[in-house]
């Protein structure tokens, strides 16, 4: 059987590291130990007084390079019944200048800005009555709302406007969608990706659907499973300079490379356990891992941080590491983003924060 080899280097050294046949032989080897050139800067971005931040997956940097786009869960890790709020945007120098959505979604997971400036944005759950934690199983429901919402994809203009809704109030399965959409991405010719399924339970839906630019659903890939084409959360995703699609198979500990009609090409793990997924035009890729560690024991000898190396070839450079221990939940980045200017941003759902890396000077 031939076998792929991508290449990792370790400063002046390099590691040949099997992605493919190999590594379903063998476990990959931790990608801990590599320089980190970056320093964080905390609290860059500034709140309206009053108002405190949330949990936030989504982060993507605007069409000019250098303002940011945030999806953020109205001050604590729902929107259920909030006035605030959840799509925002800083300006470059980290003051808040637009914000919308406000009833909209319940769950800002996954943001993606496209070549035209609108900002697309998945939510991941829905406002379906659900009883009180703890609550006895035969205890009511609660009244259930007068509107179902949840589990939508949409498409903003940058003032706000809304141009496109995808997806079924309230959330749909196969064949209908979504159910738990993670990301969404426009492909330069306007195709639209969005990934789903967010449970890592046998059974649970986990594929990619491409519609067209109008929306139009072309068609729909993948399922739960470990093999080729088959995926845990497919959590994340991005698109290289070449237009290969770059699936973060997170429940999987690897990334999966496919073209746009998901042909197969080949698969990483040296990223460990992908939430986020970031590929600059230099075709540098940054990858976020959120949940390894002592937050996924079965993965607990990788460490969280940001790993950032070569779309090209899967050569990692950097990693920035989480500075949290032992936390019990997910921590550091869960998704990343990087300006025109090389500056790094991680959102992070459990410290509930946006933090900026910038190249050590």
């Amino acid at each position: 059987m031939a076998v792929e080899v991508t290449r990792r280097r370790y400063g002046a050294g390099v590691v040949a590291v099997a992605a493919t046949a190999l590594a379903l032989q063998a476990p990959p080897q931790p990608t801990n130990d590599l320089p980190n050139p970056f320093e964080t800067v905390e609290h860059y971005f500034r709140m309206p007084e009053g108002r405190t931040w949330g949990a936030t997956s989504a982060v993507e940097v605007d069409r000019d390079g250098a303002s940011i786009w945030v999806g953020e869960r109205c001050g604590a890790n729902t929107c259920l019944d909030s006035p605030l709020d959840p799509v925002l945007e800083f300006d470059r120098r980290g003051t808040l200048v637009t914000s919308f959505g406000a009833g909209m979604m319940i769950f800002p997971h996954g943001i993606h800005v496209d070549k035209d400036g609108n900002i697309w944005m998945t939510d991941g759950q829905d406002n379906a009555p659900r009883r009180a934690r703890g609550a006895a199983p035969d205890s009511p429901l609660p009244a259930a709302p007068a509107k179902r919402i949840g589990h939508q994809v949409f498409k903003f203009s940058p003032q706000g406007k809304l141009l496109m809704t995808l997806g079924t109030p309230g959330g749909a399965r196969e064949p209908g969608y979504f159910y738990q959409p993670n990301d969404v991405l426009v492909a330069p010719n306007g195709d639209i990706f969005v990934s789903e399924g967010h449970a890592s339970t046998e059974g649970s839906n986990a594929r990619i659907l491409k519609f067209d630019k109008t929306g139009k659903l072309l068609t729909s890939f993948g399922k739960f499973g470990k093999g080729r084409g088959e995926f845990d959360q497919p959590h994340a995703l991005a698109m290289d300079s070449k237009g290969r699609l770059f699936v973060g198979d997170r429940g999987n500990n690897r990334i999966q490379i496919f073209d746009q009609n998901f042909k197969y090409i080949t698969e990483w793990s040296q990223f460990s356990r992908p939430s986020g997924i970031a590929i600059d035009r230099h075709d540098t890729i940054y990858v976020a891992d959120s949940e390894s560690g002592s937050v996924n024991p079965a993965h607990g000898d990788w460490k969280r941080g940001i790993r950032i190396g070569s779309a090209k070839d899967g050569a990692i450079r950097w990693f920035i590491p989480d500075p949290a221990q032992n936390p019990p939940n997910t921590s550091a980045a869960e998704g990343v983003a990087v300006d025109r200017a090389g500056n790094i941003y991680g959102a992070e759902v459990g410290p509930r924060a946006v933090k900026k890396y910038v190249p050590r000077k």
